[in-house]
C-alpha cells in the first residue's frame, strides 16, 4: 500500500446538517478535557495580557483540532496540510504549557489524538509515544506536580491509539462495503452471462436450421413444389418450438426462488427497521411448483409485515415435516406488531390460498382479520405447507 493510499480520510462526508451535528458531536464530546486550562484562566493567575493569548491560543487550538479532525475524517486532507497542522498543534501546545504553566498540558492528549486520526498507522504507531515522551520531559523539567503528569499520560496513548484502532475498523467497514457492491455487480454480470448463454444454446441450433431449411426450401421452390412445401412446414415447426424453449426459459428466469425471496426478506426488513431472524438457506431439492408457491406466499407475508404490522421484529422458519398425509414442508412468517384492523381477508391471503390450493397446500392463519384481528398488539403469525413427495431427504 503506498502513501496515497494511507492517507484516505476514513469516513464519509456528511450528507445532511444532522449528520454534520452529530459528527461535530462526537469529536467535540471529547474537548470536556479543556476543563483545566479554562479553569486555569478563569482563575485570574495571570496577567491581563496573558489571559487574553491564553485564550486566543486555547480557540486556536480548538479551532484547528477540530477543522483536522472534521474535514480529514470526511474527505482525506493533502499529506503536507496534515502534517504542517500536526505540528502547528504541537508547537502551540509547548509555547502554551511554557508560558501559562502545568495545567495546558493537557493539550497534548489532543495532539496524540490528531496523529492517531490523521496519520498512518506505522508512523502513529512512534509518533504517538513520541507526543507522550514530550508531555512526561516537560512536565519533569520544573517542579510540577507528578500525579497530574501521570494522569495524563495513559489518555494520551489511550487516544491516540484507540482513535488508530478507530480509523482502521471504518476504513475496513468501507472497503467490505465496496467489496459487497463489486460482488453484487459481478453476480449481475454472470447472471447476464448466462442468460446469454442459455439463449445462445435454445437458440442457436434451431435459427441455424431455419436458415439451412429456409436456404434449401428456396432452391427446391422452382423445381420441386412439394419437397418445398415439406421444407417450410419443418421450418414452422422448429421455430414453433423454438418459441416454446425461450417462453419456458423466460418462465424459469422469471420464477420466484425460496433463497432469492429469503434474502429478499432479509433487506427488506432490515430497511424498514424491523429486526429479521430469516433463515440463511433454504433446504434444497424442493419441488419446483411448490416451491414456487412458497416463496410467492414469502414475498407477500413479508410486504404486509413491512406495509401494514407496525412490528419491531419478525421471524421466518422454513422446516420440512414428517405428516400422516407425506413429507411437507413447512413456511411461518410471525412478527410481534399490531397489524391494520379489519374484519374481511385481504387479497394478499385470499392469493396466497388460491396458489396453495394448486399444489394441495394449507394455510393457517388467525381467522377473520386480514392481519391481526383487532390490532390487538400480539403481533400475526402466517403458516403454509406444501406437499413434497419423496422430494426431499430426511432432516429429522
Amino acid at each position: 500500500m503506498n502513501d496515497e493510499e494511507e492517507y484516505v480520510g476514513v469516513g464519509r462526508p456528511p450528507t445532511g446538517r444532522r449528520q454534520v451535528w452529530i459528527k461535530l458531536l462526537w469529536i467535540g464530546i471529547w474537548l470536556a478535557f479543556m476543563s483545566a486550562p479554562v479553569k486555569d484562566l478563569a482563575d485570574g493567575h495571570h496577567t491581563p495580557w496573558g489571559t487574553a493569548l491564553g485564550v486566543l491560543g486555547l480557540l486556536v487550538f480548538v479551532g484547528t483540532y477540530l477543522v483536522l479532525l472534521f474535514r480529514h475524517t470526511s474527505k482525506a486532507l493533502d499529506r503536507r496540510v496534515v502534517q504542517s497542522s500536526i505540528a502547528f498543534l504541537g508547537a502551540l501546545a509547548i509555547t502554551l504549557f511554557l508560558t501559562l504553566g502545568t495545567a495546558w498540558l493537557v493539550l497534548f492528549v489532543y495532539v496524540a489524538v490528531s496523529v492517531g486520526a490523521t496519520l498512518p498507522l506505522r508512523t502513529a504507531r512512534w509518533l504517538i509515544p513520541a507526543v507522550v515522551a514530550v508531555l512526561v520531559l516537560l512536565g519533569l523539567t520544573d517542579d510540577h506536580p507528578r500525579e497530574i503528569i501521570t494522569a495524563l499520560v495513559f489518555p494520551a496513548l489511550l487516544g491516540g491509539f484507540a482513535m488508530t484502532g478507530v480509523r482502521q475498523m471504518i476504513r475496513t467497514t468501507i472497503q467490505l462495503r465496496e467489496a459487497r457492491a463489486t460482488v453484487a455487480q459481478l453476480a449481475a454480470n454472470e447472471e447476464r452471462l448466462r442468460l446469454a448463454r442459455d439463449l445462445h444454446d435454445l437458440l442457436g441450433h434451431s435459427l441455424s436450421l431455419i436458415t439451412l431449411k429456409s436456404e434449401l426450401a428456396g432452391r427446391m421452390l422452382p423445381d420441386h413444389p412439394e419437397q418445398a412445401a415439406a421444407q417450410v412446414a419443418d421450418i414452422e415447426r422448429v421455430s414453433r418450438q423454438a418459441l416454446v424453449d425461450v417462453r419456458s426459459a423466460v418462465t424459469g428466469y422469471r420464477r420466484p426462488t425460496l433463497p432469492g425471496e429469503l434474502a429478499g426478506a432479509r433487506t427488506a426488513l432490515a430497511a424498514a427497521g424491523i429486526t429479521a431472524d430469516v433463515p440463511a438457506e433454504a433446504p434444497e431439492d424442493v419441488p419446483e411448483k411448490p416451491e414456487e408457491v412458497l416463496a410467492w406466499a414469502l414475498r407477500e407475508a413479508v410486504t404486509n409485515v413491512v406495509r401494514h404490522s407496525g412490528a419491531r421484529h419478525c421471524t421466518v422458519t422454513l422446516i420440512p415435516r414428517q405428516t400422516l398425509d407425506g413429507r411437507v414442508l413447512e413456511l411461518t412468517v410471525a412478527d410481534d406488531g399490531v397489524g391494520a384492523s379489519g374484519t374481511e381477508p385481504g387479497n394478499g391471503l385470499t392469493g396466497i390460498t388460491e396458489r396453495l390450493a394448486t399444489v394441495d397446500g394449507t394455510l393457517i392463519a388467525p381467522a377473520g382479520s386480514s392481519r391481526s384481528g383487532s390490532g390487538s398488539g400480539k403481533g400475526f403469525t402466517l403458516t403454509l405447507t406444501v406437499p413434497l413427495g419423496s422430494g426431499l431427504g430426511s432432516t429429522e
